[in-house]
């Protein structure tokens, strides 16, 4: 899983010389989106591929996080009537299952950065374009220096992540 940064740039022309510079930093071509308002197409930038445009990761996460509810509800549903009727291996079964689902929603709540489109739609609207940048984790520090001691006007608009064999 990569990180993703996500950078707001005024203009096409000052985006397109941080695109040349992170392709000298080693980013390649395919870890490279750009979004702007509507269908604008990009004479030289990397355009955002359409599942990324319309922020597939936050659909992923909504029904990720609501099965995750869904399995804790029917687990503590079978808790209850199991502790009714007296069955002990359903009852340890459901707490099992409670435990899994508490420990991998809380898992999910802390761990895993999330910024989504929906909070640039505002910017987007303005004209600006959205760069978003997919790194290995342990390159976010560089690429976000890189481009912000380079590009005061780039405004840095956080971290989520991404899964390039998904397409997302």
């Amino acid at each position: 899983m990569y990180r993703r940064l996500y950078f707001l740039f005024p203009d096409e022309i000052q985006t397109r010389r941080v695109v040349d510079e992170l392709h000298s930093a080693g980013i390649q071509e395919r870890h490279v989106h750009a979004v702007a308002r509507g269908a604008t197409e990009f004479r030289r930038l990397p355009a955002a591929t359409r599942r990324q445009s319309r922020d597939a990761c936050c659909t992923l996460e909504t029904v990720l996080w609501n099965t995750n509810l869904v399995v804790f509800g029917l687990a503590l549903a079978v808790l209850v009537i199991s502790l009714v009727q007296g069955f002990a291996v359903w009852s340890v079964l459901a707490l099992v299952v409670m435990g899994a689902t508490f420990v991998a929603g809380e898992r999910f709540a802390a761990m895993v950065p999330r910024v989504h489109l929906n909070e640039f739609r505002e910017a987007l609207a303005h004209g600006e374009i959205l760069l978003m940048v997919d790194v290995p984790r342990g390159r976010v520090a560089e690429i976000e220096d890189l481009v912000h001691r380079r590009h005061p006007e780039a405004a840095v608009g956080g971290v989520g992540y991404s899964i390039p064999a998904l397409g997302l």
